[in-house]
């Protein structure tokens, strides 16, 4: 069944040993549209500070009941390595917080996921000492171009291919691949117009400039996309 992203914001997240916090935002990939990370609120826990939790860690999202699970423990997460959530992901983060948790990088492979389609569901390993990768030493820390916050992209416009109609509202998204599969798209009216489903497939580009998602469909096409319900989206692929 495909996930509603919305329907999973705010929800809390437990560790082995106690809760974490909850789910804030997910940073997704715009080239393959599969999220890369959850963004979590540590709220009292750990003070002023949010965390990056891989898919990885959860394994599937077919997970029952409002606390999401994640196969780490607290202590793991509190020495993981510190986000600036201001600034772009870099890829230098990234390789130091997989180097971490000891998971295999998602851009080294072919796969979705590097060399699987699937983030692995294996326990975690003991956390290794954070060190410099070879080769990274001066290297500048640039933002990862391609990891997007979805709550920033959440209401863009959808550009057509003759037109302008409607908005994103929301991403539906694959809980063993987490990979995005359809874009649910509002037309008409913010508050009164309808809801309909377009797979991810369809989209040509996105403009952060203009916070615009365009696809290779005319108007036409995108009012015959199938009509979205929140119901039907929890019980069908």
């Amino acid at each position: 069944m495909l996930r509603s992203i919305k329907q999973l914001y705010g929800d809390k997240l437990g560790a082995s040993d106690g809760e974490i916090g909850h789910v804030k935002d997910f940073y997704f990939d715009d080239q393959n549209w599969v999220v890369r990370y959850v963004v979590v609120d540590t709220g009292s826990w750990l003070p002023g500070r949010q965390v990056l939790i891989s898919p990885h860690a959860f394994g599937s999202l077919d997970q029952a009941g409002k606390v999401l699970s994640v196969s780490l423990t607290r202590k793991q997460i509190e020495a993981s390595p510190a986000i600036e959530l201001h600034k772009p992901v870099s890829r230098q983060y990234e390789e130091k917080y997989h180097r971490y948790y000891g998971w295999p990088p998602y851009w080294e492979g072919n796969a979705l996921w590097g060399m699987s389609g699937f983030p692995i569901a294996e326990l975690a390993p003991a956390p290794v000492p954070i060190a410099p990768a070879p080769g990274t030493a001066g290297s500048p820390d640039k933002g990862d171009a391609h990891l997007r916050s979805a709550q920033a992209v959440n209401g863009y416009h959808l550009g057509a291919r003759d037109g302008m109609i409607g908005h994103l509202c929301d991403f539906l998204m694959d809980p063993q691949s987490w990979a995005f599969r359809e874009l649910v798209i509002k037309t008409g009216n913010r508050f009164s117009g309808h809801e309909l489903q377009i797979p991810t497939s369809r989209v040509e580009r996105i403009s952060y400039e203009k916070s615009m998602v365009s696809v290779s469909l005319t108007i036409e096409e995108v009012e015959k996309s199938p009509a979205y319900h929140l119901a039907a989206a929890a019980v069908a692929d």
